[in-house]
């Protein structure tokens, strides 16, 4: 590997990190992270030297990102049912402040709510508390002075606190409870499940149009636990389906396997303090791809 087959190898996962959680899409990320790359390969052609490889990725990644973001909003608003992030699954690891500070950032939680944001307070947010920027570097890098970016910064971060959660959880009980939601549920245990469940407890569903899935939100503990275990007595009835706990963007969840270990959705749930207080069921095939080969969740529903 050359010298600069290593720096750009280096930088990529530095890119995605940014690109990520600025869009909340695994392909646009991608997209432009090959974008930023190939510019790092165009200034290196053209002057030999980058004073500061990561500040020059950072900052293309985000302007990148702001402008993509933009776009994306407008197909965003033309999307069947509702829209959630596609799902990442993530490594357990051991370092607890890892897990701590990557994990909140790379919930789907957090991702929805930063969709509430404006592309600049979602870059602003991002550099300044995930990744730790100083107001300085993040002017230069959106373009705006550093008095607006503190601006910035203290509308979104007023914004996601208001509607973060209230409570911390060890991952320890994070697992705990998940282990016995998924127990209740597939043992149609209707009050078990009920004890567990936050009484607003939101369950949405993404299928794009391409499967089937809810087409709004539901919210209240009996609803949502008696939805749930609906979906399980159905399932039980599909060939070979299968469900396998997973960590999904650093916080509990599962995969939705066929017969053949094929994807049919992604499973992500909220706990906060000792409640399950949202449930997210993604199941669109266009945002499973990038985890592996995919079923047809609509070819397995009886007619």
């Amino acid at each position: 590997m050359t010298e600069r087959e290593q720096l750009l190898a280096e930088l990529r996962p530095v890119a995605f990190a940014i690109a990520y959680r600025m869009l909340g899409s695994v392909s646009e990320a991608e997209d432009v992270v090959q974008e930023a790359l190939m510019r790092v390969h165009q200034a290196l052609d053209d002057s030999g030297h980058i004073v500061s490889p990561r500040a020059y990725i950072a900052t293309i990644t985000t302007r990148l990102a702001i402008n993509e973001l933009h776009s994306a909003r407008a197909r965003r608003e033309h999307y069947v049912g509702e829209w959630l992030p596609e799902p990442i699954i993530t490594d357990s690891r051991d370092d607890p402040a890892w897990h701590a500070e990557q994990a909140e950032s790379l919930s789907l939680a957090m991702l929805v709510l930063l969709e509430t944001l404006s592309p600049e307070q979602r870059a602003v947010l991002l550099l300044r508390d995930v990744f730790d920027y100083g107001y300085p570097e993040i002017a230069a890098i959106v373009g705006k002075s550093q008095d607006n970016v503190r601006q910035l910064a203290t509308r979104a971060r007023r914004h996601v606190e208001q509607r973060r959660p209230r409570y911390t959880t060890t991952r320890e009980q994070r697992d705990a409870l998940a282990r016995r939601f998924f127990a209740a549920t597939e043992q149609g245990d209707l009050a078990g499940l009920e004890a567990l469940l936050a009484h607003d407890v939101a369950l949405t569903g993404d299928g794009g149009g391409k499967a089937p899935a809810l087409a709004r939100s539901l919210s209240g503990r009996n609803r949502v636990a008696r939805i749930l275990i609906n979906w399980v007595r159905l399932g039980a009835r599909l060939p070979g389906v299968s469900l396998r706990p997973a960590e999904v963007n650093g916080g509990a969840g599962a995969l939705i396997l066929d017969g053949q270990q094929r994807l049919l959705g992604v499973l992500s749930i909220d706990i906060d303090g000792s409640e399950v207080t949202a449930i997210r069921s993604i199941v669109n095939p266009d945002k499973l791809s990038h985890l592996g080969p995919v079923g047809d969740l609509r070819s397995l529903m009886p007619g």
